[in-house]
C-alpha cells in the first residue's frame, strides 16, 4: 500500500508528467496570445520539453520564461520571417490556381513541395533556437541542414504534428469538441514533447562537434 502511495509509482509519474504537459501547454498558448510572441513562445516551449525528455526539468515555468526572455529577439526575428514567408506561399498559390491548364497544375505541385519545404524547415528552427546559441543566418542553415540530413525523423515529426487533423475525420461533433478541448489543453506540449524524443537524438550528434553550443552543450 505504501509503494502505491509514493511519489515514485509509476502512476503518480505519469499523472504528473500529465499536469506539467497541461501547464505548459496552457502558458505557451497565452503567450502565444500577442501574435509577435508566438515565436519565443514556441521556442521557450521546446525548452523545456527538451529538457523533460532528458528529465531534466522541475521548474516548469522558470524554465519556460528564462528560454522566452532569453531567445525573444531571434525568435521573433525568425517568427515574422516565417509568416512572411507563409503569407507570400498563400498569395502565389491562390494566384496559380487562376492560371489556365495545365500551368495551373503544374504551378499548384511546385508550390505544393514549396509548402512542404516550408513545414520541414518550420519544425527545426524553434528547437535549434532553444538548444543551440546561433545567430539568425545559421539557426535557417541547420534547419534545412537537419532536416534533409534526418529525413526519416522529419518525416516522422511531420506526422506527429499533422495528427489533430484527424478530428475533422470523426463524424461526431460532440466527440470533435471534446478532443479540441483536450488539443486546446494539451495539443502543442504533448506534440513538441514527442517530437523532442527524436530532436535529442538529432541533437545529440551535433553537440560535440558545435562550437556555438555553450560550455554545458547548449541553451538547455
Amino acid at each position: 500500500m505504501n509503494r502505491f502511495f509514493s511519489m515514485d509509482n509509476k502512476f503518480f509519474v505519469f499523472m504528473g508528467k500529465v499536469a506539467d504537459l497541461c501547464l505548459l501547454n496552457l502558458v505557451c498558448l497565452a503567450c502565444c496570445i500577442p501574435i509577435v510572441t508566438a515565436g519565443a513562445s514556441i521556442t521557450a516551449l521546446y525548452y523545456v520539453t527538451l529538457k523533460m525528455v532528458r528529465n531534466e526539468e522541475s521548474y516548469i515555468f522558470k524554465s519556460f520564461f528564462k528560454s522566452f526572455k532569453q531567445n525573444f529577439r531571434q525568435a521573433t526575428i525568425i517568427h515574422l520571417i516565417m509568416v512572411a514567408a507563409a503569407v507570400l506561399l498563400y498569395l502565389d498559390t491562390n494566384i496559380v490556381k487562376a492560371m489556365g491548364e495545365p500551368m495551373s497544375q503544374i504551378m499548384s505541385v511546385i508550390f505544393a513541395v514549396f509548402t512542404l519545404v516550408y513545414a520541414m524547415i518550420l519544425l527545426y528552427l524553434y528547437p535549434i533556437l532553444a538548444k543551440f546559441y546561433n545567430s539568425v543566418k545559421n539557426t535557417f542553415t541547420n534547419a534545412v541542414l537537419m532536416a534533409i540530413r534526418h529525413l526519416p525523423y522529419t518525416i516522422i515529426m511531420l506526422i506527429i504534428c499533422a495528427l489533430p487533423l484527424l478530428i475533422f475525420f470523426f463524424p461526431s461533433l460532440q466527440m470533435q469538441m471534446t478532443l479540441i478541448l483536450l488539443l486546446l489543453l494539451f495539443g502543442m506540449a504533448v506534440i513538441a514533447y514527442l517530437n523532442s524524443f527524436f530532436l535529442v537524438k538529432i541533437f545529440d550528434k551535433y553537440i560535440p562537434e558545435n562550437s556555438e553550443v555553450d560550455a554545458d552543450g547548449g541553451r538547455s
